[in-house]
C-alpha cells in the first residue's frame, strides 16, 4: 500500500490505496471481532421497533406507502453514525484496552461528541433529501395513475409503465444518494471516533481516501450491498449479525485507508 502525500499545509493526514486484499482482511477482522464482541442483540433492540412502527405507519396510512422501501433503504445513509459505537469498541480492541460494551456511548462521551453531532446532521439532511426525492418520483410517475395501495402495491409496480419507471428512477437517484453518502462518511465517521479532528477535516480526508481508491471502494459498495440484502430476505434477521460485522470491518478498512 502506497501513501499519497498531503499538502503541508493541510492538517489531514495522507491516505492510502488498498486493494481488495485489504477488503477480504477488514471483513475477516470484522468477523473476529463480532465473534469476541457480538453486538447482534444492540441491534435486534433498535432494527426491530423502527421496522415496526414503519410497518404500522403504514398499516394506518398507505400513503406512505411509497416511501416504505426508500425508508428501509435510505437507513443505510444512517448506518455509519448508528456504527459509532462499533467503530469505539474495534479501536479499543486494537489498542488492546478494554472493549466491553458499557464503552459503546464513549463517542458520545469525549471529544468524538461534537464532530460526530454534525456528520450526524450531515446525514440526517441527506435522508430527508431521500426521502423527498423518492415522493416527488412517486408524484411524478405511479402518483398519476393511481394512489399507491397496500392491496395492490408490488402489480401496480411492476405492471404499469408509470410503476416501472418510478422503480428504475428511483433506483438510479438511490444510487446516487448512496455514492455519495460513501464518499462523504465511508472514512469521515471513524475517523472522528479514532482522532481529535472537526467534522469538516475529516469530510475532507474522507473525500481524498475514497477519491485515491474509486474501483476498491465501489467493490466494496458491492459486497456491502449484497451481504445487506441477504441479511433482509430472512424478515431482516440477518442484519443483526449483517450490521455489526460491517460495523467493525469498516472500521478496520479506516485503519488501512488512512494514515494514524
Amino acid at each position: 500500500m502506497s501513501s499519497i502525500p498531503v499538502s503541508p499545509r493541510a492538517a489531514a493526514p495522507a491516505v492510502r490505496r488498498i486493494t481488495g486484499r485489504d477488503l477480504d482482511w477488514a471483513l475477516a477482522e470484522g468477523w473476529k471481532d463480532f465473534n469476541a464482541k457480538r453486538g447482534d442483540i444492540l441491534v435486534l433492540a433498535v432494527l426491530y421497533p423502527v421496522l415496526g412502527l414503519l410497518a404500522a405507519a403504514i398499516a394506518l396510512n398507505d400513503r406512505l406507502l411509497p416511501v416504505f422501501f426508500p425508508l428501509v433503504a435510505g437507513l443505510s445513509v444512517m448506518g455509519p453514525a448508528v456504527a459509532a459505537g462499533f467503530y469505539e469498541i474495534a479501536r479499543r480492541r486494537d489498542l488492546g484496552i478494554s472493549s466491553s460494551y458499557r464503552h459503546f456511548f464513549d463517542p458520545l462521551n469525549g471529544r468524538s461528541r461534537t464532530p460526530l453531532i454534525m456528520l450526524t446532521l450531515m446525514s440526517l439532511v441527506f435522508f430527508a433529501a431521500w426521502i423527498a426525492a423518492a415522493w416527488i418520483i412517486y408524484e411524478f410517475t405511479l402518483a398519476r395513475v393511481a394512489p399507491m395501495t397496500i392491496a395492490g402495491g408490488f402489480e401496480q409496480l411492476l405492471s404499469t409503465p408509470e410503476g416501472l419507471q418510478m422503480v428504475v428512477i428511483g433506483n438510479a437517484v438511490g444510487a446516487v444518494f448512496a455514492v455519495l453518502t460513501v464518499f462523504l462518511t465511508l472514512v469521515s465517521f471513524p475517523m472522528v471516533v479514532d482522532k481529535p479532528v472537526d467534522a469538516g477535516t475529516a469530510v475532507g480526508t474522507s473525500l481524498r481516501a475514497v477519491g485515491a481508491n474509486i474501483p476498491t471502494v465501489a467493490s466494496w459498495g458491492v459486497r456491502v450491498a449484497v451481504l445487506l440484502v441477504l441479511g433482509a430476505l430472512p424478515l431482516f434477521v440477518g442484519l443483526a449479525v449483517v450490521l455489526p460485522v460491517l460495523g467493525y470491518a469498516t472500521w478496520h478498512l479506516y485503519t488501512r485507508m488512512v494514515e494514524r
